[in-house]
């Protein structure tokens, strides 16, 4: 058998697992690569791995045999059934001690599950989250690991060494916590990125109708946002993606079909924030624009015979216009990133993890797909207060808000003229006016519930905890319903 000579195995040779070795080996860790289509080993030793120091192995036992103890294993295949088929296949070359990290984007839950399953034979898991699409892989992405906390020494110096590095050389990677936590967090990531990828499509949907912006001047529109307070990786590549042109000359994004496709983890994302009871709507609103997108031909008929405002650009100030929708789309940011740390401290709660929540912007704040100046805010409000309880009442934030909100709802008041729908803009300020409120009127909907379903009401005379019941018609029992809290 060969020489265990190799500090890391990686099986899975698609686009993300070939940059993460490619990355590995310039930082001087010699990897040993396995396929389940063998054929793809030689071909990537041979060319994209060519003159480096990655070793092939054409089966699990060869590739087991080729590294150092505690064996590290590394999974970069699709999420799902197939994870477990290859951690199935693994096995009988693995001893206890040695660690198994699945690289893909697995449900948490499935990460809870098989640390656990995992630990019971001796062998230590990890899921982690890889976050950076194929640049960030190959030149440093924003690592998430969580499982089996006596696998991170044994993996942590690989790790920080190819993630990516925030200005002071701070690696975006660090321990998450245990069982599913950091593919919770890289899922939140992922739902956050639905958000602000739907928040970028509103605005420029809005430019573009409200003012009559062409691509150029979208162009420069984005390009000058992108070097102020919505500096990021979404707001640089859009401004990319206006300046492209077609063979003809034409902007290639106005050829572009308008259907959004989608693999799940935002879908994880609103799920989870129902089972926990969080109102996380922007993300849920993102997730269901692109539902409304896959439309495509039903929105075609529609648009013949339902009625909108009449086709207009809208006679105001150019720069104002331009100003209330950069405004807007911060506003909104802030309301999804509040949003989707409230799920992360609800998750928490629920699993017992202790989450580290300024770490966790930190580890977002280089190498992934929302990587933005914005996260740099987010770690000093956890800096300054780690028990902060919502994003929304830090001293930052809330002023940003309190300052651009008039301009926010400005926005959205044009959208609704104009009949551009900004369903992200909107349940953002709705969430915003709905959490700034001291009296919702719940207390209706209550009395409802207790008409029809004798569903119990508290009283604002009343102590919190104590129901009561009203006989609404004179014709009901003095029964009352079980209480219970979605």
């Amino acid at each position: 058998m060969p020489d265990a000579v190799c500090d890391i195995g990686l099986i899975g040779l698609a686009v993300m697992g070939q940059n993460l070795v490619l990355n590995m080996n310039d930082h001087g860790y010699k990897v040993a690569v396995f396929n389940r289509t063998v054929s793809k080993v030689d071909d990537f030793v041979a060319n994209e791995a060519k003159g480096t120091q990655v070793v092939g192995a054409h089966s699990m036992q060869e590739l087991a045999s080729l590294l150092k103890r505690p064996r590290r294993v590394m999974l970069m295949v699709k999420a799902g059934d197939t994870v477990d088929q290859m951690i199935d296949h693994m096995l009988p070359y693995l001893e206890p001690g040695d660690i198994v990290i699945d690289g893909g984007n697995s449900l948490f839950t499935d990460s809870n599950r098989r640390t656990k399953a995992l630990a019971e034979k001796g062998i230590l898991f990890i899921g982690t989250g890889v976050s950076g699409g194929e640049e960030g892989a190959r030149f440093g992405p924003s690592i998430m690991p969580g499982g089996n906390p006596a696998a991170w020494p044994h993996v942590k110096p690989i790790f920080q060494a190819i993630s990516a590095k925030v200005e002071d050389g701070t690696p975006c990677c660090d321990w998450v916590g245990e069982d599913g936590a950091g593919h919770y967090v890289k899922m939140v990531h992922n739902g956050i990125e639905y958000g602000d990828m739907q928040l970028i499509c509103e605005a420029y949907d809005l430019l573009q109708r409200g003012l009559g912006l062409s691509a150029d001047e979208l162009h420069e529109v984005f390009t000058e946002w992108n070097t102020g307070e919505l500096d990021s990786f979404l707001i640089e590549i859009s401004s990319h993606i206006f300046a492209k042109k077609d063979d003809d000359g034409q902007p290639l994004v106005n050829k572009i079909l308008d259907t959004a496709g989608q693999k799940g983890t935002g879908k994880w994302t609103v799920i989870s924030s129902l089972d926990l009871g969080q109102p996380v709507t922007l993300i849920g609103e993102s997730v269901f624009a692109r539902c409304l997108s896959a439309l495509k031909s039903e929105r075609v008929e529609a648009s013949k015979i339902l009625q909108g405002p009449a086709a207009k650009t809208l006679d105001v100030d150019r720069k104002a216009f331009i100003e209330d929708v950069r405004r807007a789309l911060y506003s909104s940011k802030i309301i999804s990133y509040a949003q989707g740390y409230m799920l992360l401290r609800a998750a928490a709660k629920e699993n017992g993890w202790n989450l580290n929540m300024g770490g966790i912007a930190l580890m977002w704040r280089g190498g992934c797909i929302i990587r933005s100046r914005f996260l740099g805010k987010i770690k000093e409000a956890f800096d300054k207060n780690p028990a902060l309880e919502n994003l929304l009442l830090d001293s930052f934030f809330s002023g940003a808000l309190n300052q651009y909100q008039a301009s926010w709802r400005k926005a959205v008041a044009h959208a609704v003229e104009l009949g551009v729908p900004t369903p992200a803009f909107s349940t953002a300020l709705a969430f915003f006016d709905g959490y700034r409120t001291g009296r919702l009127p719940a207390n209706l909907l209550q009395a409802q519930r207790d008409y029809f379903g004798a569903h119990t009401y508290e009283r604002v005379d009343k102590p919190r905890g104590e129901f009561f019941h009203t006989n609404w018609t004179g014709r009901g029992g003095r029964v009352s319903s079980s209480t219970y809290n979605a």
